[in-house]
């Protein structure tokens, strides 16, 4: 349970510095995504596709929490804020499937999300999770 809570945390961090050199070390060379309705495989891919993903959705902020785990494989869920280039907002909602290979990196990842607008005094992430709202008993809040 502390490692699944752990990698999920590592994966919130690690996405919002919206660095997609960063984010990409956490999967293996020839990852396998499906992230809506884009497929990819390798870590180039997944550079490239996270690149254009932060252009278009600016200030980027992420939560996750764990759903369930078994072996190698967990479910998370999650939601991120974002605006376009209009300045209009968004709260993105989704879940995740993770598959980790024998050294701790993500061999595949699917994602499902949708988006819905928000009005920007609605927004509820700000940056960074407190360091109070880290680990277990801290989990999203879904309307």
């Amino acid at each position: 349970m502390d490692t699944a809570i752990a990698k999920v945390q590592a994966a919130e961090d690690a996405w919002n510095t919206r660095d997609p050199e960063k984010v990409s070390l956490a999967y293996t060379p020839d990852s396998v995504w499906r992230n809506r309705d884009t497929f990819l495989t390798g870590r180039p891919a997944i550079v490239e596709f996270l690149t254009a993903k932060w252009e278009r959705e600016l200030d980027y902020v992420l939560r996750k929490s764990l759903w369930g785990f078994r072996e190698n494989r967990m479910a998370v869920r999650f939601q991120y804020e974002w605006h376009d280039a209009d300045g209009a907002w968004f709260r993105s909602y989704g879940n995740e499937l993770w598959e980790f290979d024998e050294n701790g990196l993500m061999r595949r990842r699917e994602a499902s999300i949708n988006d819905v607008p928000i009005a920007e005094p609605d927004r509820r992430y700000f940056g960074r999770r407190p360091d109070d709202e880290r680990g277990p008993g801290h989990d999203i809040v879904l309307e």
